[in-house]
């Protein structure tokens, strides 16, 4: 019987609508690793886009979860393969990494070659949607048609703010289960953090190194987040609350 590690992603623009969500991914994972006795002794979630070639830098959780899965020897199990990515420079660069994925839709059998077969052809269905999303819109200017709103100028500004806010939020929401588990190793400074950070391959949102001020700006994001609902915290509501007689007591 051999561990394994669970990963899952989606993207901000599926998160709403996909039909493989965070809840289906999981239990079809746990199926397989029920089935193949593959037990999931630890979950990893990012909620980040797979394009990109700076995407594992964005996907700080993917980064924790190879470590993990160097550290213990065992396989990362993933429900689907664009789970990873649809892009076969990507797909190649985790191989390299000498860590075992497992596709639970394509079973135990699955070596590299295939995995990479299977990339290329995502990746090849990919640049055939965009290339006929590209030609219909091309067809529409030459029939005269205005494209987007440009009457909304100041609330697409609201909307740009608002956007990265919430990828700031998402950000720290990925990373700060990071932080807690270096800090429950004993790992307390802000500097020591960085640096466990950094050791462990997880980048900045930036794509850079850490600092002991950036992890400090991380935490106070963090309280300024209830993290475990996925609202924020409301300083005005927390007072009201803490003045108002309890209706029980």
């Amino acid at each position: 019987m051999t561990d394994s590690i669970g990963y899952l992603r989606v993207s901000t623009a599926q998160q709403g609508r996909s039909g493989l969500g965070l809840d289906a991914q999981r239990e079809t994972i746990a199926r397989f690793a029920e089935r193949e006795s593959f037990p999931v002794t630890e979950w990893f979630t990012d909620v980040e886009t797979g394009k990109g070639s700076d995407a594992l830098d964005r996907r700080p959780q993917l980064a924790a979860a190879l470590n993990v899965a160097q550290r213990l020897k065992c396989p990362i199990v993933v429900a689907k393969l664009d789970r990873l990515s649809r892009d076969v420079h990507f797909i190649s660069g985790l191989m390299a990494q000498r860590v075992a994925f497992v596709v639970a839709e394509l079973g135990l059998d699955t070596d590299p070659f295939l995995l990479h077969l299977y990339a290329a052809l995502a990746e090849k269905e990919r640049a055939l949607i965009s290339e006929r999303t590209r030609a219909a819109l091309a067809r529409k200017r030459a029939a005269g048609a205005i494209l987007g709103n440009r009457t909304n100028l100041r609330e697409a500004q609201i909307a740009g703010a608002a956007a990265n806010r919430a990828g700031a939020d998402r950000f720290a929401a990925n990373v700060l289960p990071i932080i807690r588990e270096i800090q429950s190793l004993g790992t307390h400074s802000h500097r020591a953090i960085a640096s466990a950070l950094t050791a462990r391959g997880v980048r900045t949102a930036r794509g850079g190194k850490w600092t002991g001020v950036q992890v400090g700006q991380l935490l106070q994001r963090g309280r300024q987040l209830n993290v475990s609902t996925g609202r924020r915290h409301d300083p005005a509501s927390a007072q009201s609350t803490a003045e108002s007689p309890c209706r029980s007591c």
